[in-house]
């Protein structure tokens, strides 16, 4: 007894058109248009996903950022966004942060903390503290009192120089010797009678004279070089007085508006001794105030600070309004910069300059205490921004980075900011391949991000969710502005979000494409000059997103309808049968039929598989082919050896062949051939088959009936054409109005398959054939016919084997 089949044969009876198509049931609301149903506020049918969310953004342990994944077209941003408005909602914003000049380091500038709101006070209270201490000092410095004592100091130093050289002068004098100034400095000379000896005159003069005075004016000299050597320090001694009589004139000026500044910030001791540090570089520095203004086009500016008066700015990087909540920041441009923050630069002179005031925040810096939402695949298509962010959150500080110094681009002088504590929740979005993948090839990523939040793409197709997501089509209309929409407009988008699904029994939670059926439908409501969305409008916006991506489809079916592409839908052929596939691209599907064959003939017991021999099957397809030969092994002829060579083809295939949905189609052609019995051609087939013959589940159901409808009624329906389907997919059926009402007519079917037998049954006429006691199949039997030609073909071989031998020939 077989043991694979053990269930009798049965006649398989067409779907009813109840089968096929499942209608919306609404009757737990009572509503006319959807104006009336109440918004749904929150996530729909997310339950596992919002747990998931309200755990990862409640704990606030290291590690425990949040990825959230689900199908394009979600919308799960805007969904987490309503999520956490709601739940950080009056709750306080974090604290503002700022970069001040180091005045003793500046390529290091310091960031300082500040409470929410306050940032922007000390940036305008340091911008007033300088700008009136530009007018201040130079008053003060011109006034009488400081122009007096430095009249003073000038006057002490004049007269101390005087009072040395006129002593000299005098002692000089008396020994009959003048002092005199010259370009190069100060010399001496003998006198007679008041004045000065020529060189001549002094060359005749007696040798003990001439002796004697140059006695005199070498002690004179060694006098006046103590007195010239001690010009300098005099002067040094002028200029620190008068540099102490400008700290002390400066201190005047400057402390009353320090201490008014410092009072405003008193309660931030971090703020307080910055202005204190400010202090003394504004005393220290008073030069730059009086001796030159802000415009008085020099250049000579340091590089690190910018303009003489920008050293003392507050470079504001972020503030919180006082009244605002926790942040909340998407950030769509992931670069490095936009990431982490940056530094820019200045060309002055065809050098790059840069300053504190020149650095800039970036996402982190801005969603810092609150929340940083990023898509994952913008952040890894980013160089650098993964392993930057990674390295952020592992350090737990923000620290700017200049990636060019790294990649050594750029030579020029740069600045390394204090980081700043990081505070922060990152939610990531993504599909879940990228979320497997991430998982898989970079260990870091469980490290970062331990919180998985996954939306389902779909929910249960109750009367209780039905209702639920009508009253989503609600909210999705008054949040877009959108006409409302009547009763059977909705159980039509219903309708139309099971059938995205491809499951009759659930509803898809795409929210995005709900969203465009609407809009589009509203655009045909608007067009026929109508206030509400009803159920043609609806019908007229699917089938016109049909129909502006069909062109493919078209130029396919005319194909088959001009005989390019050879396709029957009438009667009978031999080791041929219609297969299925969907084509997919731009999102829009569609199902065409196709030709497939095979050849049988007396071999060493291989199935060939045509599409794999020339690598146009993928790996799927070519299981499906290798499963149908474990199929035969162990189903016919068990007592002797397979002796087959088969080769199967998906005809007029000229690109490749990937999935085992075509596989049962595969089987019964081969079937046909094995048995010489001849298959419908008015009958198409989808589905994979086990090696038990068990016909499987596949996808794409619904556009695969419909192609092959779409040729048949364009041909002409007879009443006997249709599609065999596996028995698994009937309740993934929602299939076109057309087909329905078609199948309902008796000029369609839909037959549902649940094993090999009733498939082949079906598609010769003949019975497949049950093992009786003695283990053998009824005669003229299908199975019978294949087991008796597997047989002959075993017997063919053992003689073409038995007579090379014989001959002297080995053998094979």
């Amino acid at each position: 007894m077989d043991a694979a089949v053990t269930i009798a044969e049965t006649a398989v009876r067409p779907l009813t058109a109840e089968q096929l198509y499942r209608p919306t049931d609404l009757s737990g609301l009572t509503f006319s248009t959807t104006a009336e149903l109440q918004p749904v506020d929150g996530l729909v049918g997310q339950a596992r996903a919002v747990e998931a969310i309200r755990f990862g953004t409640q704990v606030s342990k290291t590690g425990f950022n949040l990825f959230v994944i689900g199908p394009n077209g979600a919308r799960m941003q805007d969904a987490i966004k309503a999520m956490l408005a709601a739940e950080t909602a009056g709750k306080p914003g974090p604290s503002d942060w700022v970069y001040v000049n180091n005045f003793v380091d500046p390529d290091k500038p310091i960031a300082i903390e500040l409470p929410a709101g306050r940032a922007r006070n000390f940036h305008d209270a340091m911008h007033k503290l300088i700008d009136d201490l530009k007018s201040a000092l130079p008053a003060v410095f011109q006034g009488e009192d400081y122009q007096r004592r430095q009249a003073a100091i000038d006057e002490s130093f004049q007269k101390r120089q005087g009072e040395a050289f006129s002593a000299l002068r005098d002692k000089a004098a008396e020994k009959d010797i003048a002092i005199l100034r010259t370009p190069l400095g100060f010399a001496l000379a003998p006198t007679k009678n008041g004045e000065v000896v020529p060189p001549d005159e002094f060359s005749k003069w007696p040798e003990a004279k001439r002796h004697g005075v140059q006695a005199v004016i070498e002690a004179l000299e060694k006098e006046l070089e103590h007195i010239v050597r001690q010009i300098p320090r005099w002067e040094t001694e002028r200029r620190d007085e008068a540099r102490q009589l400008g700290r002390d004139t400066a201190k005047y000026a400057v402390d009353q508006l320090i201490e008014d500044t410092k009072d405003t910030f008193k309660d931030i001791p971090r703020v307080v001794q910055h202005i204190e540090t400010v202090r003394a570089d504004l005393i220290e520095n008073f030069g730059m105030f009086v001796i030159k203004g802000e415009d008085d086009g020099s250049e000579a500016r340091d590089i690190r600070t910018g303009g003489p008066f920008d050293r003392y700015e507050v470079n504001v990087l972020v503030t919180q309004d006082i009244d605002r909540s926790v942040p909340m920041v998407e950030e769509l441009h992931p670069a490095l910069g936009n990431l982490i923050g940056r530094i820019e630069y200045v060309a002055l002179h065809g050098a790059l300059l840069t300053n504190f005031r020149l650095i800039k925040p970036g996402a982190i810096h801005r969603a810092n205490g609150g929340y940083l939402l990023l898509d994952v695949r913008s952040v890894l298509m980013e160089p650098f921004a993964w392993t930057a962010l990674k390295r952020t959150l592992r350090r737990g500080e923000i620290a700017i980075e200049d990636i060019g110094r790294f990649l050594g681009l750029t030579s020029t002088v740069s600045l390394e900011p204090d980081p700043i504590p990081l505070k922060l929740k990152v939610i990531l979005f993504g599909d879940r391949l990228l979320y497997f993948l991430l998982a898989a090839l970079d260990p870091e990523m469980a490290e970062h991000f331990k919180v998985l939040a996954d939306f389902e793409n779909d929910l249960p197709r109750t009367p209780e969710n039905e209702a639920i997501l009508a009253r989503l089509l609600a909210t999705l209309a008054q949040r877009e502005g959108l006409n409302a929409l009547d009763r059977d407009a909705v159980a039509l988008v219903l309708e139309h979000a099971a059938r995205s699904t491809e499951h009759s029994n659930k509803l898809s939670l795409v929210v995005e494409q709900l969203r465009d059926i609407l809009i589009e439908a509203d655009f045909c409501a608007r067009e026929a000059n109508r206030s509400v969305i009803l159920r043609a409008d609806v019908d007229s916006a699917l089938t016109a997103r049909i129909r502006r991506a069909a062109r493919l489809r078209d130029r396919t079916q005319e194909a088959i309808l001009e005989k390019v592409a050879l396709i029957d839908t009438a009667g009978t052929h031999v080791g041929q049968i219609n297969g299925l596939s969907v084509t997919e691209l731009g999102g829009f599907s569609f199902g065409r039929p196709t030709r497939i064959t095979c050849q049988v003939r007396p071999g060493s017991g291989k199935v060939v598989d045509i599409e794999r021999e020339v690598e146009l099957g993928g790996p799927l397809h070519s299981k499906g082919v290798l499963i149908l030969s474990g199929f035969l092994a162990g189903r016919y002829a068990l007592d002797t050896p397979m002796s087959l060579f088969a080769s199967l083809v998906f005809e007029q295939s000229y690109g490749g062949v990937e999935g085992d949905s075509a596989s049962s189609a595969e089987l019964y052609a081969l079937l046909s051939a094995l048995a010489d019995v001849p298959l419908r051609q008015d009958l198409a087939v989808t589905g994979s088959v086990n090696q038990h013959g068990e016909i499987q589940a596949i996808g794409g159901v619904n556009e695969k009936i419909e192609g092959f409808y779409d040729i048949c009624e364009k041909r002409g329906l007879t009443g006997t054409q249709g599609v065999l389907i596996p028995q698994a997919n009937v309740q993934h059926l929602m299939l076109r109005k057309d087909v329905t009402e078609a199948c309902a007519a008796g000029r369609f079917a839909v037959y549902p398959i649940a094993t090999f037998n009733e498939g082949i049954a079906l598609l010769t006429g003949l019975s497949a054939g049950v093992r009786d006691a003695d283990g053998a199949y009824p005669l003229d039997s299908v199975n019978r016919r294949v087991e008796d030609r597997l047989r002959a073909f075993a017997s063919i071989r053992r003689n073409f084997t038995s007579q090379n031998t014989g001959n002297g020939a080995p053998a094979s």
